[in-house]
């Protein structure tokens, strides 16, 4: 049986180039992993995980970012341009007509900034949700961080933190609790009645 679109969101997660200070000089912070997981919102099922590297063109991948992330120089240098990304997202995911959701808006700031900074069409639709938020909201709780609310939700945390493509299929476990519980948004064109 295949999912049609409305039932299916993709989870992002990204990393970018970061220091433990301010940027050197003429460096700003750039995309280097997108990480996606879809979703099925009708089954639960986590269909799909991937990690998308991005070669920087603007900054350099710091020490301290791959302490942080797991990602080298070397990790990003094959990788895509961010154009390339933006329209693998849209190729092979839907993007640009596909629900999405985030823990927090960094991901959309940052995919906002860097796609005007670069003359790239935004690669997503309008129908983001901040899962963060949604499960602050659902739970009378501060806006946790994504591992924080895994140990909440009673859920572990699978892979590596700060690794684009694990964060998204994480993200994608609490998104299915909230779904199940009755606590996600409907974002498409289905009545909330239809995702029970």
């Amino acid at each position: 049986m295949t999912s049609t679109d409305t039932e299916l969101l993709n989870i992002i997660d990204i990393e970018a180039t970061c220091w433990d200070t301010q940027p050197p000089p003429g460096q700003l912070s750039e995309i280097i992993e997108i990480g996606l997981c879809v979703l099925n919102l009708r089954t639960l099922e986590r269909l799909e995980r991937r990690s998308i590297k991005v070669r920087p063109e603007r900054s350099e991948v710091s020490a301290f970012c791959t302490e942080l992330t797991g990602l080298t120089a070397a990790d990003v240098q094959g990788g895509l341009t961010f154009a390339e990304a933006c329209e693998v997202l849209r190729r092979d995911y839907h993007a640009d007509s596909r629900a999405w959701a985030s823990w927090g808006d960094y991901d959309r700031n940052q995919f906002r900034r860097q796609c005007s900074a670069a003359g790239v069409r935004f690669p997503f639709s309008t129908r983001h949700s901040n899962a963060k938020q949604v499960y602050a909201a659902a739970h009378h709780l501060p806006r946790l961080g994504m591992a924080q609310a895994l140990a909440h939700a009673g859920l572990s945390l699978e892979g590596r933190h700060h690794c684009g493509e694990d964060d998204a299929w994480n993200i994608a476990a609490l998104v299915a609790a909230m779904v199940k519980a009755g606590q996600w948004p409907d974002l498409g064109e289905r009545n909330a009645g239809e995702r029970a």
